[in-house]
């Protein structure tokens, strides 16, 4: 693949409020594709419903220069989320996504979690037949993550991996969505792997560590009580200082590299291999276009070997 995606998610969702701007986050969709960019990744429950309201209103006019991922089966109320799975909300939520996104077709629908209430099979076999009439192109899955429960002694993506060997015998995946940075190489041991024998993108989900690998936050600067990361253990103040010394080795790379710290950080993604796309979230037209520009950050040896050899990050997920 050896290209950069856009998370469309901090435009409306999850991130600062205050920078939340329709107008601005449509200029950077916009400068995302003049730059090369072509996944575009959204969800129906990003807002809800008013990120890809604002997707479809920034493709309008240029719909055929993006591949669209959106994603299912989540359902957000005041104080939590909850899956829906059953195939007939299914079928509602895509005809929904394809009017909010402006097309007839979604390029990539990705169930974003099971619905425990409901068997994988029967889900996954109602996106099934939004392929069958047109509606969808192909069909990938979210990684259920580390911080699902897991039987004991099991890896981190044991579970979803389960559940895709569950869902390929209905119909083929073509791809699989899992946290994956610097700070975040679980997915590498296992799911990875099982992606690459059988031909299945793996996007990168939170490459550059919701913002810490871009080297622009500092400890203790505080976020707003919207922003996820307010509530994230490696967000605190006192983890923030600890995992300095990991932004530190990137910007060594970096500076010897002349580019910037989350090119690194994004280049370092895109050399696990082919089958993966790093899927960096943002909201400003800058960082869309210095993302998109790590694709052709080509790092050596030398390079990897110091990434490589970087402490790993506190107060993981895992």
């Amino acid at each position: 693949m050896g290209a950069v995606g856009l998370g469309c998610m901090p435009m409306s969702w999850g991130y600062s409020a205050s920078q939340r701007l329709g107008d601005r986050s449509v200029r950077t969709v916009h400068a995302a594709l003049d730059a090369g960019v072509r996944l575009l990744d959204t969800a129906d429950m990003y807002g809800p419903f008013t990120n890809e309201l604002l997707v479809g209103r920034a493709l309008k006019g240029r719909r055929e220069e993006a591949f669209v991922s959106t994603k299912c089966g989540l359902l957000v109320g005041d104080q939590h989320i909850v899956a829906n799975g059953r195939p007939g909300y299914v079928r509602r939520a895509c005809d929904a996504s394809l009017r909010r996104l402006q097309t007839d077709v979604i390029d990539l629908y990705q169930l974003h979690r099971a619905d425990p209430e409901v068997p994988v099979e029967e889900t996954w076999g109602a996106m099934a037949e939004l392929v069958t009439v047109g509606k969808v192109r192909s069909l990938g899955l979210c990684a259920v993550g580390a911080r699902a429960p897991r039987r004991s002694g099991e890896g981190p993506f044991e579970g979803t991996i389960r559940q895709l060997e569950r869902i390929q015998q209905v119909f083929p995946v073509s791809a699989v969505e899992a946290e994956l940075s610097v700070w975040s190489r679980e997915a590498l041991t296992e799911l990875l792997p099982w992606c690459v024998a059988r031909g299945v993108g793996l996007l990168a989900a939170m490459p550059l560590g919701s913002g810490y690998l871009t080297g622009t936050l500092k400890p203790g600067q505080g976020f707003e009580p919207e922003d996820l990361r307010a509530r994230h253990p490696r967000f605190t103040a006192e983890v923030m200082a600890a995992n300095q010394p990991v932004v530190a080795g990137l910007r060594r790379v970096a500076e010897r590299r002349g580019v910037t710290v989350a090119q690194v950080a994004l280049a370092w993604v895109l050399r696990q291999g082919p089958h993966v796309v790093p899927v960096p979230g943002t909201k400003r037209e800058q960082w869309a276009v210095e993302n998109a520009g790590a694709a052709r950050v080509v790092l050596d040896d030398r390079d990897l070997a110091e990434i490589d050899a970087l402490p790993a990050a506190r107060e993981s997920w895992y």
